[in-house]
């Protein structure tokens, strides 16, 4: 099972489109806030569900600021991360992540990509796709051939007109 993860879009629906259009085969999209807008968008467009959260600069309270799926056994705390103040350090979304039982984490904010296992636990945050953005990234989760494996993938450069 392949989930393709998006943070921190801030309106660069663009740069989001490339990535689910190239990411065609993805069982699951998941966009971590910061313009739950571009998800809506992305639904729009393509017809595909995207599971969504809230993130801080997101204006309305339409989508919950925490979700928790189960998918080939492995239960995902998804959440866009200023909650638990990510940017001071993983603790806080750490016990977060225990509490709810968790075997992945997905997150965003800091605008820094990043993949490690923390108690057992894998914590995943893929970067942003943010105008402007240094290196703009994302993330691919894979589920269902033994342990949960990760990878962050810079974004599509766009062509010259």
């Amino acid at each position: 099972m392949k989930v393709v993860i998006l943070s921190d879009t801030h309106g660069n629906q663009t740069l989001a489109l490339s990535i689910v259009d190239a990411n065609g085969d993805a069982d699951h999209i998941v966009h971590l806030g910061d313009e739950t807008d571009d998800a809506c968008f992305l639904e729009d467009v393509t017809g595909r569900t995207v599971v969504k959260v809230s993130g801080n600069c997101d204006c309305t309270s339409r989508y919950p600021r925490e979700v928790t799926l189960d998918l080939e056994g492995c239960r995902i705390l998804i959440t866009h991360g200023d909650l638990y103040n990510v940017k001071a350090g993983k603790e806080r979304l750490k016990k977060r992540a225990h509490e709810v039982k968790a075997d992945i984490v997905l997150y965003g904010h800091t605008h820094l990509p990043s993949i490690e296992e923390i108690d057992g636990i894998l914590f995943i945050n893929p970067g942003c796709l943010k105008k402007g953005c240094e290196e703009p990234s994302y993330a691919v989760l894979t589920l269902g051939n033994g342990a949960p494996s990760a990878a962050i993938i810079p974004a599509p450069t766009p062509h010259p007109e």
